[in-house]
């Protein structure tokens, strides 16, 4: 969460350094990142809260100070940390680190002059206030990086990247004179990418090793001189881009002996903290900007804008409960330090306010800052620490130092390493000027003195060596002595040495044979387990052989009760068979008597007739007038005769049709046939009618029946009853077998396709006429 807190204006560099920065130092220290930068308008005093003045060193020039003064003491050689271009660090063994220094002095051909630091910032901070951290972690090896780029126009740049110069060909600012070789030329910008931890970082960016206060603050302002200022109507040295100053802290553990650096890269922890001072806002009405200033202060807006932006996005994601996304992207500011606002890190930020009149409106732009205190950061996950036990180094050196007493008191050889540690160290060899009478001499002298401390060695070895042979020949003067002792106990030893050699071989046998039966037990084991598989799956089979005859013995039983059935439908079906066609020989039967009577009737009434009318000429009736269609038409069977036109037969009874039963029927009636109206169309009571047939309705029926027309030779209509029984199928269906067929026939026996003969007057030859057309 931000911290809030108001500072007069008469505190002081040192209170607003403990207070705000110093925490966070403190977290470094323990592998947290963390994120600090001052807001405000310009010329509120940004950059001077962040570097500060001589004797009044700012927040940057105090971290530095606090890191170096915890770590001094513990920090490992140049090179045995090295970056790998990914935002991460890799850790090299002391060889490899001293080659890699060894590679990178070679390069340099000719020594570069040391520059001395600018006057204006020498001794920012007093010794009396210098801070340091009582926390640290002394099993550990220590490395400090730094890095320093520019956000200008939303482009990011590199201030401590050398540009390539080219001592031939000029090169362009993008104005009309070319730039020489020994004139400044801008860095390329620089992308940002994600590592494989997501976090964000600059990509090629110039990460230098330092190991002291003063050499970072030389880096900082080698940097500094290139950053981008202006001159404007509100501040003489406007600063025109954001800087952002990066410390990266990497640390590893010792190993068990607290010698050397643990060789494990997971081991390696990076934190850095990251010291950001914003360009100021303004508006360009104020500044009279135009041209690059209007562009440059425009950016500056608009960056400043996509913070406030991203503020107020996750103040009401919190508060709200919203899930908005965050506009990170939409500025080089707010993308880079994305981590820290997702929890990566703990965030401070300085607002810096002029109490001037003229600044009150562009003070109120950034009433946001009222608005941050409701915006709350994850707290940072603690990194892991190395598990070995605390106080590896203490221990060791303890260590040394006692063995080095002891072998003092025994008047023994003393140890090389400390003869080494007392060769004064050379001198620079670097000659500032060709006047330089010093530096030859001092090196004189320190080879002179480490000469004088090699002979002193020498004479000390030569006397250690001829106390170790005085020593070594009592030594042997006492052997003499104890050789027969020796001897015996030598002899007791070899009689030992067989027991315990018969005893191995015991051992050894005891052990084959216990081998043996573990592997005989083994076997036996996998032999036990392979019938209990067998077991298993014959007992599976069985089971499963058992399912498949109960299922047979079900479907047997259902087969019979379906055979059964079917027995009795077929029994059924026969039965009324037979009744139906003993009924219809009863019918023809009947049809015929009634026939052979109406041709008995008709003769007498022809005798008759004629015997009354004497020679009379018998008249031929006339021929009746043809009833209406739907009146007197006669449907009969297909083998019925037509009866005689004179004496029309009274219609016989209403017969049902042979389908008329208990059973259920599927009367299927297609929608083309035609509606006949005559009484000899079938009834068929408890019937389905479909125009077509469906599973479902065959389904509730036992008999189905088609009604099929067809037009006759005649050209009367012929009607079809197709007759069949509905089974079930095993697979659950139903299918029909058809079993009878019964035509009904249309006819009219007034129809003009019955020719008659045309005869005389003659009683016989009416009668001959009558007679064949009855027979007919």
């Amino acid at each position: 969460m931000f911290l809030f807190k108001v500072f007069g204006i008469n505190t002081t560099q040192l209170e607003l350094f403990e207070d705000v920065a110093k925490p966070l130092v403190e977290d470094l220290i323990h592998c947290k990142n963390g994120l600090l930068f001052t807001y405000g308008v310009t010329g509120s005093g940004k950059t001077f809260t962040m570097t500060g003045s001589p004797g009044e060193g700012g927040l940057l020039p105090r971290s530095l100070d606090m890191i170096f003064n915890s770590i001094g003491p513990f920090q490992a050689k140049r090179f045995v940390f090295k970056p790998d271009d990914k935002n991460a660090m890799e850790i090299q063994s002391q060889v490899d680190a001293l080659l890699e220094r060894q590679k990178r002095d070679s390069q340099q051909a000719v020594p570069k002059t040391p520059q001395k630091p600018d006057p204006e910032f020498a001794d920012m901070i007093s010794p009396d206030e210098a801070c340091k951290s009582e926390n640290v972690d002394e099993d550990g090896c220590y490395s400090v990086f730094v890095s320093y780029i520019e956000i200008y126009n939303n482009y990011i740049y590199d201030l401590l990247e050398d540009a390539p110069y080219d001592p031939i060909r000029p090169k362009w600012l993008g104005g009309s004179t070319p730039v020489r070789s020994n004139e400044y030329v801008p860095p390329q910008s620089k992308i940002l990418r994600e590592d494989q931890n997501h976090n964000m970082y600059v990509a090629g960016c110039t990460e230098v090793e330092v190991k002291s206060t003063e050499e970072a603050f030389e880096v900082f302002w080698k940097g500094q001189k290139k950053r981008r200022i202006a001159n404007t109507q509100l501040n003489r040295e406007s600063s025109r881009s954001h800087s952002v100053f990066t410390i990266k802290l990497a640390q590893a553990p010792l190993d068990a002996d607290g010698d050397h650096i643990l060789q494990d890269k997971n081991q390696v922890n990076v934190s850095q903290l990251c010291l950001v001072d914003l360009a100021g806002s303004e508006r360009t009405n104020r500044t009279r900007a135009e041209g690059s200033r209007l562009r440059e202060a425009g950016n500056i807006n608009q960056s400043l804008m996509t913070l406030r932006t991203c503020m107020e996005v996750l103040r009401e994601n919190q508060m709200c409960g919203t899930n908005k996304m965050v506009p990170y992207r939409d500025s080089k500011v707010t993308h880079l330090f994305k981590n820290y606002f997702d929890g990566e890190g703990k965030v401070r930020m300085i607002v810096c306010v002029n109490p001037n009149a003229d600044d009150y409106e562009e003070t109120l732009v950034m009433r946001f800052a009222e608005m941050t205190q409701e915006v709350e950061v994850a707290r940072p996950v603690d990194r892991p620490i190395c598990g070995l036990a605390p106080g590896r180094r203490h221990r060791n050196q303890a260590f040394r130092d006692e063995l080095s007493r002891r072998l003092e008191e025994r008047g023994g050889p003393i140890l090389m390493t400390q003869f080494i540690e007392s060769l004064p160290d050379l001198p620079t060899c670097e000659l500032v000027d060709p006047a330089d009478d010093q530096t030859l001499p001092r090196l004189i002298e320190v080879l002179e003195r480490r000469h004088q401390i090699r002979q002193m060695m020498t004479e000390q070895f030569n006397k250690t060596a001829n106390t170790v042979k005085s020593m070594l020949q009592q030594f042997d003067s006492q052997l003499s002595a104890k050789d027969y002792f020796l001897h015996d106990q030598q002899s007791k030893l070899n009689e030992k040495d067989k027991v315990i050699l018969s005893q191995k071989t015991e051992i050894e046998r005891l052990e084959k044979k216990s081998k043996t039966l573990e592997y005989k037990i083994d076997i036996l084991q996998k032999t036990t387990d392979m019938y209990e598989q067998d077991k298993r799956a014959l007992q599976q089979e069985l089971e499963t052989r058992e399912q498949r005859l109960q299922s047979e013995l079900s479907e047997r039983k259902r087969m019979e009760q379906r055979m059964q059935g079917v027995v009795t439908d077929t029994k059924l079906k026969w039965e009324k068979e037979c009744e139906r066609r003993v009924n219809a020989k009863q019918l023809e039967m009947q049809n015929k008597l009634w026939v052979k009577d109406e041709k008995l009737k008709q003769l007498k009434a022809i005798v008759t007739e004629s015997s009354s009318g004497g020679s009379a000429p018998t008249e031929r009736p006339e021929k009746p007038e043809r009833p209406s269609r739907e009146r007197d038409r006669n449907i009969q069977q297909k083998r019925s005769p037509s009866p005689l036109p004179k004496a029309l037969p009274v219609h016989p009874k209403h017969r049902r049709s042979h389908s008329a039963g208990g059973e259920k029927w599927v009367d299927h009636k297609p929608p083309s046939n035609l509606e006949l109206d005559t009484v000899m169309q079938p009834i068929i009571p408890n019937a389905i009618k479909v125009s077509t047939p469906s599973e479902k309705a065959l389904s509730k029926c036992h008999k189905y029946v088609l009604r099929h027309q067809e037009l006759a030779s005649d050209g009367e209509i012929e009607t079809k009853l197709i007759k069949g029984n509905v089974f079930k199928t095993r697979s659950g269906g139903q299918t029909v077998q058809f079993t009878d067929i019964e035509t009904l026939k249309q006819e009219c026996p007034l129809a003009p396709s019955r020719k008659r003969r045309s005869g005389s007057a003659e009683g016989p030859a009416e009668v001959e006429d009558i007679e064949n057309r009855v027979s007919s």
